[in-house]
């Protein structure tokens, strides 16, 4: 989803694009016939040069039961393929000036309802784990001269897939709920600020370290339910409970029942100018389109 919006903007700024995918023949009608697939890195030469390299690469988190063999799964698509993709980085005779690699603001761990900056230490448990291992990794980029940034990404609004595209289709039957107490905090982006963020890290030669990929107006899970109903004019009046979700999800629960309070200290200390900072902005922005 992410992607998609990404080579749109940046074939439109006149970027040769290079997309990895794991079908590079779906590449050119998603992504633009002027893209380029590849479908393996190990197709990445050393004669072959990159201005920029971003990794968006990771197995969705919420999908699927953590089991032992599905954390594997989300590890190897994260921390080993950015490692390999760094060694690509260290292998190429002109290297790229830039790696932007994905993290998330599950980073932080559960955090209750501190304000957390990009200095905020890192949690502790699996998805916090996760993030700080992909971190570790894009940042041995910097061993080979490359400057790096981290896009700890909140939850990227868009109509086209994500978390708003599932909730869309039970929100406008008027099955709208909100997740157990509704008090956790879930701090989100609109798309189009995500990639206007993204390409400025990208062109900023002085941009490095871990970035909030958030807007600056976070919201609770009951603030975020009630703002889409009203958005589309429809009740919301259930709650699902705690208790029923941890025993469908199992551990991955908590990434539904627990959240963090993110703040874009960096984009906001830098002048960054919001497209859409509130959440009722940027829902109506979307559900019009």
């Amino acid at each position: 989803m992410i992607g998609r919006q990404l080579c749109k903007v940046l074939l439109a700024d006149g970027h040769a694009l290079t997309v990895l995918s794991r079908k590079p023949e779906t590449v050119p009608r998603k992504c633009g016939a002027a893209v380029r697939a590849m479908a393996s890195l190990d197709e990445w030469q050393p004669e072959l040069s990159f201005d920029a390299v971003i990794n968006l690469a990771g197995a969705p988190i919420v999908d699927e039961r953590w089991t032992a063999r599905r954390k594997q799964a989300l590890w190897d698509s994260r921390i080993t393929l950015t490692e390999t993709l760094v060694s690509r980085i260290a292998a190429a005779r002109t290297k790229p000036a830039v790696l932007l690699s994905g993290s998330a603001v599950g980073y932080y761990g559960n955090r209750g309802d501190a304000a957390l900056d990009e200095t905020a230490e890192p949690g502790s448990d699996f998805p916090a784990r996760l993030c700080k291992a992909w971190e570790d990794a894009a940042l041995a980029a910097e061993q080979s001269g490359v400057r790096v940034c981290l896009l700890r990404t909140g939850l990227v609004l868009s109509c086209r897939g994500g978390l708003l595209g599932k909730m869309l289709l039970p929100f406008r039957l008027g099955l709208g709920a909100r997740l157990g107490d509704g008090k956790q905090w879930m701090s989100w982006i609109h798309i189009d600020d995500y990639v206007a963020m993204l390409s400025g890290l990208m062109r900023d030669s002085q941009a490095g370290g871990p970035y909030n990929m958030t807007a600056p107006q976070p919201a609770t899970n009951r603030e975020f339910t009630a703002t889409l109903a009203k958005a589309l004019h429809r009740p919301a009046p259930f709650a699902m409970p705690a208790w029923l979700l941890k025993s469908v999800m199992g551990e991955r629960a908590c990434l539904l029942l627990e959240g963090q309070k993110v703040l874009p200290e960096k984009f906001s200390a830098a002048g960054y100018r919001f497209i859409f900072a509130s959440l009722p902005e940027a829902l109506n922005d979307l559900l019009c389109k």
